[in-house]
């Protein structure tokens, strides 16, 4: 993978450990190669943290990897049939390859969490040395980048 590419994967894990959400940290290191400001692409990303609202759905980092996939490869033209599915086919393999590597898409069974979250939960967990030690979050960050990556490169 070429270095430029490589030097955003570990962007996407330093904006991580620097207390942005899964999805922000992702989308923001890509965003200027589709004309957003940083800021713009920590907006867009940032209701995608905690697995959706901290509702614990789909994980953050792979979240990324959708908003990403449309950036580069979605539609503008409704009718655009052709173009639908060819987006729908990149975000379908880019998936396939998260949860093949990581072993699920969901945010709680990444975490380990048994059971809904309740709704009303939003208050998001304190960023600490603890917090870092017990979440897989980094990892997945770094997978969900790591695959854009090689897809931009051609290598996935």
């Amino acid at each position: 993978m070429r270095a430029e590419l490589e030097e955003r994967v570990q962007r996407a894990v330093e904006l991580f450990m620097s207390g942005y959400g899964c999805c922000q940290s992702v989308v923001s290191a890509f965003a200027d190669l589709y004309g957003l400001t940083d800021t713009q692409a920590k907006l867009v990303a940032a209701g995608f943290g905690g697995g959706v609202g901290r509702m614990r759905m789909m994980c953050g980092a792979v979240s990324g990897l959708v908003i990403l996939a449309g950036l580069n490869d979605g539609q503008t033209d409704g009718a655009d049939r052709e173009g639908k599915a060819h987006c729908y086919k990149v975000v379908q393999d880019l998936l396939a390859r998260s949860k093949e590597e990581n072993g699920s898409l969901i945010c709680a069974e990444l975490l380990g969490l048994k059971g809904p979250v309740p709704i009303g939960n939003y208050v998001p967990d304190e960023r600490n040395a603890d917090y870092y030690r017990k979440r897989p979050c980094a990892a997945k960050v770094e997978s969900a980048a790591r695959l854009f990556a090689q897809y931009l490169d051609g290598t996935l």
